[in-house]
Formats: C-alpha cells, sequence, structure tokens
C-alpha cells in the first residue's frame, strides 16, 4: 500500500499517527510523510530552530522506519491565508505519491494550521482526481485535538482504531526527537499523557493501545 500521512507541523506525523506510522511500515507498505509548514517560536522565525526541528523530523523518521519525508516549507501560523498556496505543492506530492491511504490532521482542530491543513487535503483526496486512492481518515493530535470547545461541529469522533500495542514506544521515542516539543506531564505532548491517550483508546476497541481516527471515506474493491 502507498500511505501519505499530511501534517500541518513537524511532530504532528507522530502524535497524530505514530504507531500507525510504525504499523504501516511492518507491513511493508510505503509510507511518505509531508510536512506543510516549518514552526514559529514566538511568532518569529528562526532559521536556526527550523534546521534543528528538521533534523529532529530525520531522527523520527528512522526510529518509525519510514522511507520518505517531504517538506513543503510553508509559513507556520499563516497556512489559513490561502488554500491554493497549501492545496497547488500537496497536489503535486499527490501526483508523484499516487496513494492509496492518505491521513490528515482534525478539521476542528484548535490549531488553525490544522484546519487549514485538512482544507486543503480533503480538496487533494477528491475520487475523480485519485483513482488509487482507497481510504482518507483524519487524526487526533495531543495538544490541539482535546482542546476543542464543546461545539459538536468540532467534535473529534472516532470510528477507526489501529492496534499499536507493539509500537507505542516507538511512538514516544519518535517524539522525545522533537525536544523543543516533547514536555512534562501534565503537559498533553508528554510521554505519560501519550501513553494514557493509547491505552484509552485502546480500551475503546478492545486492544491494549490505540490511536484513533475519524474515517472520512473508503472505497471497498
Amino acid at each position: 500500500m502507498r500511505v501519505l500521512v499530511v501534517s500541518a507541523h513537524m511532530d504532528d506525523e507522530v502524535l497524530g499517527a505514530g504507531g500507525t506510522i510504525a504499523k504501516h511500515v511492518l507491513q511493508d507498505d510505503e509510507l511518505t510523510v509531508c510536512i506543510l509548514a516549518n514552526r514559529a517560536y514566538d511568532h518569529k522565525y528562526d532559521d536556526k530552530l527550523i534546521n534543528k526541528q528538521k533534523e529532529s523530523a530525520f531522527k523520527a523518521k528512522d526510529i518509525l522506519g519510514y522511507s520518505n519525508l517531504v517538506f513543503l516549507d510553508l509559513k507556520d501560523e499563516q497556512l489559513d491565508d490561502k488554500t491554493i498556496d497549501i492545496l497547488t505543492p500537496l497536489e503535486r506530492v499527490f501526483k508523484k505519491v499516487e496513494p492509496e491511504v492518505v491521513y490528515l490532521n482534525h478539521q476542528g482542530d484548535t490549531n488553525q494550521d490544522h484546519k487549514a491543513s485538512f482544507a486543503a487535503g480533503i480538496i487533494a483526496c477528491r475520487s475523480f482526481a485519485n483513482l488509487s486512492l482507497k481510504r482518507v481518515l483524519s487524526c487526533e493530535v495531543l495538544s490541539s485535538t482535546e482542546q476543542i470547545p464543546p461545539f459538536k461541529e468540532l467534535a473529534f469522533l472516532p470510528n477507526y482504531y489501529s492496534d499499536i500495542e507493539k509500537h507505542l514506544d516507538k511512538k514516544v521515542q519518535a517524539m522525545a526527537c522533537y525536544e523543543q516539543e516533547f514536555k512534562n506531564f501534565p503537559h498533553p505532548r508528554s510521554a505519560e499523557a501519550i501513553t494514557a491517550l493509547a491505552k484509552k483508546r485502546g480500551t475503546e476497541a478492545g486492544f491494549k493501545a490505540a490511536e484513533a481516527f475519524v474515517l472520512i471515506k473508503e472505497k471497498w474493491f
């Protein structure tokens, strides 16, 4: 299977689908992660920090074991300016990868870049433009998805679960590569919080640890 993970930021791919990425790799699927934006810190861009973050992404990639990492180098905190500015380069990635499975950020996240990432990604996932596409899912990202205000139209309502019991340690190790983003408990991006969510999602599906997704589209051949 050709799998594409579209993430607004470096670390979203690990928080949202790190265990499932490792699982795809174990199944010999061809995995590509596409990172849309470089991070701004305190609303400012620092090339040294961006390069360090990219090094962290490559370290996380090596731990999870996937082969293809793509950076679009768009502007953090500005993805919601114009959808077309995301869509145009993202469509080039779709054309090259020809994905069968796509993972996106959740449309209701409290991060504006996550919302913009979903908006562009779901357009790129149109069936008539991607005949190879079989499945589209959205992920939950700790520190954003669980912070959604109590409005039903924003809710993350998972209906698809991936057993990551054998891959949870790799997920935590991969997240630890992002030194700027990996925090101490009780922060949501801590090892304890990542593990707690995985165990909770596992109990919802009869697994010891799981990642939860919203299945948006599936074609069964």
